[in-house]
């Protein structure tokens, strides 16, 4: 399934709603103001907390936590070493790494576990600006992969901004 995502929060208050490819509303972005950590909920359509993304402070490099009831699922940060290409690990608990390779600054990247690809990311599939494409491989956890993406945005855009 494709999804279409805003690609950057201006604020920390924004809300907006990711969609599929007909354009139907299937998952909202929360952005929660008046928290000590930069924090967003992503909502199903009805409303139901899916999932929580925290930017982790006192971190090495920026990284940011994604929390499916109550535990964290993923950890989502920028590979320490990484010369030739922009990297991303993202630490499963009790099921490993998946890494995002290619150029994540502008959005065109895939997400692997080990040679396997489970989604593609990308701007060119869209002529809407500031928005991208998230492409889920039949069978994956479409919500997730999507907070993934909202992870590498916030974190490369943080490096931009810099």
């Amino acid at each position: 399934m494709r999804y279409l995502v805003r690609e950057r929060l201006f604020s920390i208050t924004d809300d907006y709603w990711v969609t599929d490819e007909r354009g139907d509303k299937v998952f909202l972005v929360d952005g929660k103001a008046l928290r000590l950590h930069e924090t967003f909920e992503l909502k199903d359509a009805s409303g139901a907390v899916l999932a929580t993304i925290r930017k982790k402070f006192l971190a090495f490099t920026d990284t940011m936590e994604i929390e499916y009831d109550g535990a964290v699922a993923a950890t989502v940060r920028k590979a320490l070493f990484s010369p030739l290409r922009n990297r991303a690990v993202i630490e499963m608990p009790g099921r490993g790494e998946l890494e995002a390779v290619g150029d994540i600054f502008d959005k065109d990247f895939e997400i692997r576990d080990g040679h396997q690809v489970i989604a593609q990311v990308s701007r060119s599939w869209f002529r809407i600006r500031d928005t991208y494409g998230v492409d889920v491989a039949p069978g994956g956890n479409d919500a997730l992969i999507v907070c993934i993406a909202i992870c590498l945005d916030r974190i490369y855009d943080t490096k931009r901004d810099h």
